[in-house]
């Protein structure tokens, strides 16, 4: 937000939870009044969660959703976007499908604009390749935590030109850390 254009901005967050990613960071920043929000969250106690947040923050231009995060419709109206988070997204699902979402992150994003992911160190190690992938899809790699940090945290900015909205379209499963782990094991084990 700080290196952003003077205006307006949108932000959206897949897998909001509770909103902590962006919440804690807006109610005492500075441009706080210039961003709109949507956060997606399918939990609903998250999303309790996260509009007590905002409204005691008096952050009434965030609109917290409770449904499928993954599904593209609940995005229309706040795309482009000048930030989209997708934090806790990737270590939860498919290789397929953080490729198909990051495909997507082109519809979502502005030209300019940022993305902001996270994603476990643990083996297989898909930081790098999460990398490529956004690289190949025209976002230029802007900052990436060190790897001996045990996570990692990426930002990237959407030098393309954003491509519209298709409505309907699923970019992930939530399948979740510990299934993949298992089905990692177990093919590593055979």
């Amino acid at each position: 937000m700080d290196h952003s254009p003077s205006g307006s901005l949108r932000v959206i967050s897949l897998c909001a939870g509770q909103g902590r990613d962006l919440l804690e960071v807006l109610a005492d920043h500075p441009r706080r009044d210039d961003v709109r929000a949507r956060l997606v969250e399918l939990d609903a106690r998250n999303t309790a969660l996260a509009e007590e947040t905002a409204h005691a923050a008096g952050l009434h231009q965030v609109d917290v959703v409770a449904a499928d995060a993954s599904l593209t419709d609940h995005y229309r109206g706040m795309v482009p976007a000048d930030l989209v988070l997708v934090c806790g997204v990737f270590g939860n699902i498919t290789d397929e499908d953080i490729e198909r979402t990051i495909d997507i992150c082109s519809q979502l994003c502005r030209t300019g604009g940022t993305v902001l992911w996270t994603r476990h160190r643990e083996s297989p190690d898909r930081v790098p390749l999460i990398c490529e992938w956004f690289e190949a899809r025209g976002f230029e790699l802007q900052w990436l935590s060190e790897r001996d940090v045990g996570f990692g945290v990426g930002v990237h900015r959407f030098a393309g030109e954003p491509q519209p909205l298709v409505p309907g379209m699923r970019m992930f499963t939530f399948v979740g850390y510990d299934v993949l782990r298992g089905t990692r094991a177990q093919a590593e084990d055979a």
